[in-house]
């Protein structure tokens, strides 16, 4: 029986989540890619707690204008901001089971030109 495309997704993102953890000192910047919008948070995974997060529903960057990979830069941009200004500099990546490419790979070399490292 064929998987479904979010069947797929799902047991790809699960074998990423086994090595992706966030901790205090280096949380997690995870991705989540609807058809319309994308989301970025920064989590640690010990606490369960959100530190910092963004997405193109934002007021700012929604009436950007731009196409969905130009908003999904502007998105790893202010994601990393605020990241840092909760100190926060160095993450690890959780793409959630999407490719490393287009808006996704758009979010992550923004936050990393914004100063993030991972």
């Amino acid at each position: 029986m064929a998987l479904s495309k979010s069947d797929r997704r799902q047991r790809i993102k699960n074998r990423i989540r086994k090595v992706v953890s966030g901790t205090e000192s280096r949380p997690r910047l995870a991705v989540f890619r609807s058809n319309k919008e994308i989301y970025a948070q920064v989590i640690d995974d010990l606490t369960g707690k959100t530190i910092s997060a963004a997405s193109s529903r934002d007021k700012d960057i929604s009436s950007a204008k731009g196409n969905k990979t130009e908003k999904a830069a502007l998105v790893g941009k202010t994601v990393a901001e605020r990241a840092m200004k909760a100190g926060i500099e160095s993450i690890a990546f959780d793409r959630g089971g999407y490719l490393y490419h287009g808006r996704v790979k758009s979010l992550a070399e923004a936050a990393r030109e914004a100063g993030l490292k991972f």
